[in-house]
């Protein structure tokens, strides 16, 4: 009876291999191009059919910026093997980009822009954005990350920033003019699903100009230094996509090392690792949570790397309230679908985001001190059409619950996180 059963298992297992894909094809697509599906799909004609593979290929396409959803079926071909449907549902990929940032003291900031996300229906990335903060800063950005292959990708990016950053020193604080005039070249490399490569060099200029706040013989009025960025980057990325609903885990490690020309911008070393966790929650709700570790050179500089700020951390505190050289943050929030019929969805959320900095020159403690520690907690609304990619107008609203902490109220284009 066992020989019998080992035989009709091999049989089976026989039979199975023999199946293969006669044919791929792409339907339901536009303006993406089917032969950009097939050459980042894994599943080919000719090869065994596996359906491993093809719910591979689907998260795959989910991620894309040009594709709402996806899904495949299998139908037998003439010659006894399968023909294989990969079912596409398009974005809508030109889209405006449209930031604003305000707070209690009355600050007020704007980021507008445009990207097309799957040019010449190739998922490649262009565009760019003129930023008003006190300053007028503008952008110019290019990634296409399969350009060469499924696994082999290019990005370019220059950019001028200017704004207006406060320079803490001595207990007191200075406002500075920040200039960063950067152009940046990345290869990308994709080895599997869900691990991905970049490495690349930033050349850029960084400028300092005191514009008011006190002073000291100790911190320089005005500096220009010429720089070189050497980075890295590790994503992993297992996320899983429904339309709005996201679940699955995330994480992605930034490594950078930085020379410089001068010893009042000394070269450091910096790094930081983003955990961010996706959990469906019965039919309607998503919960979200971001983990943000950080460390740098630890000098003693008023011109420190790691920021607290209204679009980078902690919502509702301002436009860049204080400098460190570590940070540890965590995002967190529930998103729960009030109203959605056809294409359009409305989210509410409610959210703590909260975070502590070492200070430039100090010790691990730092993270410990009531001094530097921000929690805000706070609501929102996330107004969504799910067939435009990332078209996601979203409203938060963050207030600190310490007497030294304000308010204010972020809007945005996209999750906050």
């Amino acid at each position: 009876m066992k020989y019998l059963l080992f035989v009709l298992t091999f049989f089976v297992v026989t039979i199975a291999q023999s199946q293969n894909i006669t044919d791929l094809k792409i339907q339901g697509n536009k303006k993406l191009k089917s032969s950009f599906v097939k050459k980042v799909a894994n599943a080919k004609s000719g090869e065994v059919l596996d359906s491993v593979q093809l719910d591979e290929d689907i998260k795959l396409l989910k991620r894309l910026p040009s594709v709402s959803h996806a899904y495949y079926q299998v139908f037998p071909s003439e010659n006894g093997d399968y023909n294989v449907f990969y079912n596409i549902e398009e974005n809508f990929t030109i889209i405006p980009s449209f930031n604003v940032y305000t707070s209690n003291d009355g600050e007020f900031a704007y980021r507008l822009g445009v990207y097309e996300f799957n040019l010449l229906g190739q998922n490649m990335i262009f565009g760019g954005f003129y930023q008003k903060d006190i300053f007028s800063s503008y952008g110019i950005n290019f990634r296409a990350p399969y350009l060469f292959s499924r696994q082999f990708g290019l990005a370019i990016n220059h950019q001028d920033l200017q704004t207006l950053e406060p320079v803490f020193f001595d207990n007191t604080t200075s406002d500075y003019r920040y200039r960063n005039k950067s152009f940046e070249v990345l290869g990308l490399y994709q080895p599997n699903f869900n691990n991905r490569f970049e490495f690349g060099i930033n050349s850029f200029l960084e400028e300092y100009e005191y514009q008011s706040g006190a002073t000291s013989p100790d911190v320089p009025q005005a500096l220009s230094v010429n720089k070189l960025l050497y980075k890295a980057i590790y994503k992993y990325n297992n996320l899983d996509y429904n339309y709005q609903y996201v679940s699955g885990f995330k994480s992605q490690l930034n490594i950078q090392y930085v020379t410089s020309t001068s010893d009042e911008l000394p070269e450091f070393l910096i790094g930081w690792n983003d955990f961010n966790y996706y959990k469906r929650v019965g039919q309607r709700g998503n919960w979200a949570t971001r983990v943000r570790l950080g460390l740098s050179s630890n000098d003693e500089t008023p011109f420190a790397p790691f920021s607290v700020d209204n679009n980078l951390n902690i919502r509702g505190v301002g436009n860049t309230i204080d400098r460190g050289t570590g940070a540890v943050v965590l995002n967190t929030e529930y998103r729960h679908t009030l109203y959605e019929k056809g294409w359009f969805a409305l989210q509410g959320n409610a959210f703590i985001d909260a975070g502590s900095w070492r200070n430039p020159g100090g010790d691990l403690g730092d993270f410990g001190d009531a001094d530097n520690l921000r929690v805000f907690p706070g609501l929102g609304l996330r107004f969504i059409h799910k067939s435009i990619f990332n078209a996601i107008f979203r409203i938060d609203y963050g207030y600190g619950i310490s007497e030294k902490d304000g308010q204010g109220l972020v809007f945005g284009i996209g999750q906050y996180f």
